[in-house]
């Protein structure tokens, strides 16, 4: 069955099923869609800034002497864009529709959802503004200043409400993986996020860290690792364990291997942060203990991908036919790439090449591009027909986004794989008197072929990002979100007082 019948069916079947009647509850939907709206907006102008950026350092001189067009103003909005208007958006729109269908209840406050939505975008897009103007924190992830930080703060702990009362008021029993993620996410980067930020403000766009020194980078490298953590690989991890199996028709491998790997991934991750500090002022023990669990990251880590793949290992034919399968499936190959790449970085023999050069600007993207985009575009696919019961405008379109999306990352990665570690080894080079054999402005010029590779594979990412939202938005058009009434709970899952009732 194609995935166009298969969401014929799916329509039907809730518009027929005598179970579906007026007296039922039903998910709250709406939100979902207008979250995935604003995530793919987010999405087409973060990556905007990030491929203009990329031509800045081909030609300096496009900024036109503009401040607020500079590298250093545009670069914390391009990556503010991506994690928390992309990302974040995406985020609140799976994280509201599998935990209600996981749940089998309604969100548990749908006005406060409806605030979350609109008060995250305003955040987002007046935080965007003021690191244009010129105010930054200074510090990776949290350039934001204080009144943002607290909005954020406020917030992010009413998203945590919506959520976890939904499943306070759910009618099965079992919490399902995804929950487990979506939930850690959520409680970690709070208090990543709270302790991260505080600060002592001077005026409204200026502030100075509680921390300084070391503590000051220790403190800020453990929100910064696990930012990236938590809510580019946890979240997302929540993502792929709930809409995988969803969209492939399979159940997940082994739940049991998923339960573990979620315990290894939430303790060891936590600890992993010092591995950016290495050669610093900081006690050489809490290297060395970022390093191990670096290494230790790999069992989970890799234990979920294989859990993933081992999945989807027998629905293989449709991906022939299936354009956001495939995406989920090749985001499960750029996790387990970015999860070997990240803790062979870490170690101080591997770092002194790495640090400071772009191949940490291929790491993170080869995570970026290649996990978080690919899974959330699979997704959304995946749900945007659903929501409004209607077929994808165009599965060739989605089909060519697929392989402008691969070819995108794969020469992103590449081309600052190979720029990173020629300024390693170059930066290393010294001569029979121990000077410096190149100087740094013979290194970057030598950079300038990398940065036109880069530009190329930028551009083709974001066209084909542009082709997804033309083709979501045209499936979008005039439609209205499907009514899904709440099903029965069989009552071997169900709540103890629901049995009873």
């Amino acid at each position: 069955m194609s995935a166009t019948e298969a969401i014929k069916v799916e329509v039907a079947r809730a518009a027929s099923d005598p179970l579906f009647d007026s007296s039922v509850e039903s998910y709250e939907d709406k939100v979902v869609i207008r979250l995935i709206q604003f995530s793919v907006i987010w999405a087409v102008v973060a990556m905007t800034a990030g491929v203009y950026l990329s031509a800045e350092l081909l030609w300096p001189t496009i900024d036109f002497g503009q401040f607020w067009l500079s590298f250093g103003r545009l670069r914390p909005l391009h990556t503010n864009g991506i994690i928390f208007g992309f990302g974040v958006s995406a985020l609140m729109a799976t994280g509201f529709y599998s935990v209600q269908r996981t749940s089998h209840v309604r969100l548990y406050s749908p006005r406060l959802a409806w605030f979350c939505c609109y008060a995250w975008q305003l955040i987002v897009l007046l935080g965007g503004l003021s690191l244009l103007a010129g105010w930054n924190s200074t510090k990776e992830y949290a350039e934001l200043e204080w009144p943002f930080d607290i909005a954020i703060a406020i917030v992010w702990v009413l998203f945590g409400v919506v959520f976890f009362g939904t499943i306070a008021t759910r009618k099965i029993r079992p919490i399902y993986i995804s929950n487990w993620f979506y939930g850690a996410l959520i409680i970690v980067i709070a208090m990543l996020h709270i302790v991260n930020n505080l600060a002592i403000p001077v005026t409204l766009g200026k502030s100075y860290s509680l921390y300084a020194g070391a503590q000051d980078a220790v403190v800020q490298w453990w929100y910064g690792h696990n930012a990236v953590g938590f809510l580019l690989t946890g979240g997302f991890l929540g993502m792929m364990y709930y809409f995988l199996p969803k969209h492939s028709g399979r159940p997940i491998w082994s739940y049991r291997l998923s339960v573990v790997a979620f315990w290894a991934f939430t303790y060891s991750y936590i600890w992993a942060g010092p591995h950016h500090l290495h050669y610093s002022a900081i006690p050489e023990w809490v290297q060395s203990l970022a390093v191990v669990m670096s290494v230790i990251l790999l069992a989970p880590s890799w234990a979920t991908m294989i859990n993933g793949i081992m999945t989807v290992s027998t629905a293989w034919e449709k991906l022939k036919t299936d354009p956001a399968l495939k995406f989920i499936v090749l985001s499960l190959a750029f996790y387990g790439l970015a999860t070997f790449e990240g803790p062979m970085m870490s170690f101080p023999s591997v770092n002194v090449v790495s640090h400071f050069t772009d191949w940490t600007i291929g790491h993170v993207h080869s995570g970026a591009l290649g996990w978080n985009a690919m899974i959330t575009y699979g997704t959304f696919y995946f749900m945007v027909p659903r929501l409004v019961g209607v077929p994808l405008y165009s599965v060739r379109l989605a089909n060519l986004h697929f392989w402008l999306a691969l070819a995108g990352t794969m020469l992103y990665i590449v081309s600052m794989w190979g720029a990173g570690v020629s300024q390693g080894l170059l930066w290393l080079s010294v001569d029979e008197i121990g000077e410096l054999s190149f100087s740094f402005k013979d290194i970057m010029a030598s950079m300038q072929p990398f940065y036109a590779l880069r530009l190329i594979a930028g551009l083709i990412f974001l066209i084909g990002t542009c082709f997804m939202a033309f083709n979501l938005f045209k499936t979008l058009a005039g439609k209205h979100a499907v009514v899904v009434k709440v099903p029965p709970v069989d009552p071997a899952y169900a709540m103890a007082k629901e049995v009873t009732a």
